[in-house]
Parts: C-alpha cells; sequence; structure tokens
C-alpha cells in the first residue's frame, strides 16, 4: 500500500521539505496543502515590493504550485487550509475554501511547515483595515489594495524590527509625506546593542524617516495611532513588532512546543509525536553559541532544515546541526548585520564577556569609495571564546559578517580569528580587515 505524506504549508519549510522527500522516495504520496494563493516565495522580499524595486508579485515566487505538480509529483492544493490534526486517526481536517466544503485526509508521515504570523499585541482597533501585518504574500497582496484604492501619504510603522525598518524605507521611497517608526524601546533594531542600533537610528533620520523610540503604541483608529506620546497622523499602519510560530495545531493536537511557544524538535527535525515532523518559522533551532533552543525565524534556516526534515522522511539520514544567529539587511544605503549573542542574550545565557567596538573603513582609506563600517565583537571572559559581532556601515561592510558566523560554527577564540587569512586588495578591505581588527582588539580586551 502506498504511504502519503502530508505537508502543512506551501513555503520554505513545507516545500523544501517535500522536494526532498520526492527525492528518496519516488513511490510516495505528497500532499501539499497551503491556505494561500502561492507556494515556495520570498516573503523577505516584500518590502522591495513595495519600495519599487520589485515588479510584482509573482517575481518573488520561486517556484508554483504547478511547477511542483509537474517536476515534483507533488499534489499542491493552495486555498487549502489544515484546521485540525487528530494524531490518534492519523487525519487532517481540511477546509476547502475553493469549494467551501471540509473534508479529512490521512496520512502516514506529517510535516507541518506552518511558519509564523505577525505578533499582534491586544490594541484598541488592532483588527482596523489600515493596519497591516507583513508576513506573507497574502498580506502583501492585501498591502497593495490599500495603497491603489487611497492616497496614503502618512504611514506608521509600529516595531524597528527588520521587517519595521525595511517597510519604512519602502514607503518613503513610494513618495509618501511622512513616515514614522514609533518603538517603545529604547532604540531601533532590539536583535542589536543599542549603541549599534543608534548609528541605524540616524541614518533612517538622515534618509527622511522619523524615528520615535522609547513611545508605546495604545491603539488605533482610522486615520490616527494613539501613542504614550500623543496622537499621530496614519492612513496606514504597519506592524513591524516580530513574529510568533504559528503552532495553534500542533499545540491542540498535544505536541510538544518550547521556547516562545515554538514547536520543539530533534537535530533530524522530529516532533515529540511519532511520525511527525516540522521545520521553519513554526519550530525551533539549536543554538550553538548560547546551546539553548531558540525561535529564529528566517527563510534561510527553514529552507535548511526543511531539506532536513525531508531527507529522513524520505528514508535517508540527515541532522540539523543548529544557527549561529546570523541576519544582515540594509536600511536605506546603510548595511546593517549581526551573528551570534549579543550583550543582552549573552547575559541571558549567563556568560560574562568583553565587548569592543572598532571603526574602520570598507576599503583602503585612500581608495575612492571607502566607506566607514562600525564592528563590535564580543568574547568570553577566560576563554576568549568568540561570543559575537554586530557591523554597520556603508556598502561593502555587512557581508563580512559570514566571517564571523563561520567563525562561531567552528568554535573560534578571537585569538585565533586573528590569524585567519582573509584576502587583501585596496578596493575591498584596508590590510587589516575590520573583523580581524575587532579580534585584535578583542583579544587584548580578553587578555587584560
Amino acid at each position: 500500500m502506498v504511504e502519503r505524506l502530508v505537508v502543512v504549508g506551501g513555503d520554505a519549510g513545507g516545500m523544501a521539505a517535500a522536494t526532498q522527500a520526492r527525492r528518496g522516495r519516488p513511490d510516495l504520496e505528497i500532499v501539499a496543502l497551503e491556505k494561500g494563493r502561492w507556494t515556495s516565495y520570498s516573503a523577505c522580499g516584500i518590502p522591495f515590493l513595495i519600495g519599487g524595486d520589485v515588479a510584482g508579485l509573482d517575481d518573488l515566487v520561486a517556484r508554483d504550485p504547478q511547477t511542483f505538480r509537474d517536476r515534483c509529483n507533488i499534489d499542491v492544493r493552495t486555498g487549502h487550509e489544515v484546521t485540525a490534526i487528530d494524531l490518534d486517526a492519523r487525519k487532517v481536517e481540511v477546509r476547502d475554501h475553493n469549494h467551501d466544503r471540509t473534508f479529512s485526509l490521512g496520512f502516514d508521515l506529517l510535516h507541518l511547515g506552518t511558519g509564523a504570523v505577525p505578533f499582534r499585541p491586544d490594541l484598541p482597533g488592532i483588527g482596523g483595515e489600515q493596519v497591516h501585518g507583513v508576513q506573507n504574500l497574502e498580506d502583501a497582496a492585501r498591502l497593495l489594495e490599500s495603497l491603489a484604492a487611497a492616497d496614503v501619504r502618512h504611514v506608521v510603522v509600529v516595531g524597528a524590527g527588520y521587517i519595521g525598518l525595511e517597510m519604512a524605507e519602502a514607503f518613503v521611497r513610494r513618495g509618501c509625506a511622512a513616515v514614522t517608526v514609533v518603538e517603545r524601546g529604547g532604540e531601533v533594531m532590539g536583535t542589536l546593542d543599542p549603541d549599534m542600533g543608534s548609528l541605524v537610528a540616524d541614518a533612517m533620520r538622515r534618509f527622511g524617516i522619523v524615528v520615535r523610540t522609547g513611545v508605546a503604541v495604545e491603539g488605533f483608529e482610522p486615520g490616527v495611532v494613539h501613542t504614550s506620546d500623543g496622537d499621530l497622523p496614519a492612513d496606514l499602519v504597519v506592524l513591524g513588532l516580530g513574529v510568533v510560530a504559528n503552532t495553534g495545531l500542533a499545540v491542540d493536537a498535544g505536541i510538544e512546543t518550547g521556547a516562545r511557544g515554538a514547536i520543539a524538535v530533534d537535530t533530524r527535525q522530529r516532533t515529540s509525536a511519532p511520525g511527525v515532523w516540522a521545520a521553519g518559522d513554526c519550530c525551533l533551532s539549536h543554538h550553538l553559541v548560547s546551546r539553548r533552543a531558540v525561535h529564529l525565524p528566517l527563510g534561510t534556516v527553514a529552507n535548511k532544515q526543511g531539506r532536513v526534515a525531508g531527507i529522513n522522511m524520505g528514508g535517508g539520514y540527515a541532522t540539523f546541526p543548529g544557527v549561529v544567529g546570523t541576519a544582515v539587511t540594509k536600511i536605506c544605503s546603510t548595511e546593517v548585520a549581526r551573528t551570534g549573542l549579543s550583550e543582552k542574550e549573552a547575559a541571558g545565557a549567563g556568560l560574562e564577556w568583553e565587548a569592543v567596538r572598532i571603526t574602520s573603513t570598507t576599503r583602503a582609506g585612500y581608495f575612492p569609495g571607502a566607506g566607514k563600517i562600525t564592528v563590535k565583537m564580543l568574547a568570553e571572559r577566560g576563554s576568549g571564546r568568540l561570543l559575537g559581532a554586530q557591523v554597520v556601515g556603508d556598502e561593502g561592510a555587512a557581508k563580512r559578517i559570514d566571517v564571523v558566523a563561520t567563525a562561531l560554527t567552528a568554535g573560534m577564540t578571537v585569538a585565533e580569528v586573528i590569524d585567519l587569512d582573509l584576502s587583501y586588495a585596496p578596493p575591498f578591505s584596508p590590510v587589516w580587515d575590520p573583523i580581524l581588527i575587532a579580534a585584535r582588539t578583542a583579544a587584548k580586551a580578553v587578555d587584560q
């Protein structure tokens, strides 16, 4: 009898697993159920769609449902929402929105790629039509419809994480008259230390974005956002408060969850329920530096976890070793990157550290186009173990974080990082690359 794999969710965490399972088991029946209209898309590209760098929604789709059907023999059903999981009966309940019907579908193997949803605080008016989350292409489509239906001049972005700041820049590029970012915390980009976040805030203000930190949003009404520091005019509101794992189905089914409510998985992406797997923004990862389970909703992680789950479901063997928390973005003309632990995260992990911050140039100082780069690096007291780094700077700054991510994965000390044989030529770097300068400075701080 042919076994059936049911995949819940049609983006990276789900479809990466489905395609890998197909490679391992050509005989397996695979059904992928997606609530929305699109599969395998880049949600990270939504701000660039809004800002005009990307022409249309379809440009963000890597592989459409028909391609999966034709090339991979995967039965992809869009407009199909899984509403319940019965682990004892080995069935999922499915709402077919296309035909307004509900049915049950049996499974032998089940994979959860349900992703994450924008965090929506319990505030008056949070469900208003002018308030938008930005997590998937359905969100993007609704946002584009709102922009087309009205003259949007005043935009308020609530929250100053990656997506919030990228969206703020996108609205300025669209020509909106006033774009304001409201952040409850003391500085933008909470994944950075405040001294590095302030550099990003300065860049935003230079670009024409109003940044209001230390201000709490208290509610919404049509045309107005109520804050602790007065009312703000708002034709449109975007939530940039981060996301939470979309785990309602798993919780209701009795599948174990962990940090921040995300699904707990082992190194092979298996959940606590036999024959049930999970990958992507809905589940946890192991942090190689803090050695703790963390929720890290990134497309890179989702694709890698999905690959591992799919190999295992297809009869192979693979493990996902973990993450170091690497992320990169560009806000206005300023590049921003981080990896490993921030000071707050190091404290939460019970570590003691030395932190150093250096300023250098992206190229040899005398070479045309040399820009400014600031690197902050953390090293563990006593051992000198590299704990993390943050980079803020001009063009050519951000991708240097990949060197640090590699060193973190290898468990290197800052003293060992100093001797890395990095490339040099005046158009690309000073003789001492900024990462090496930071490592040298950190090594001195640890030795004192």
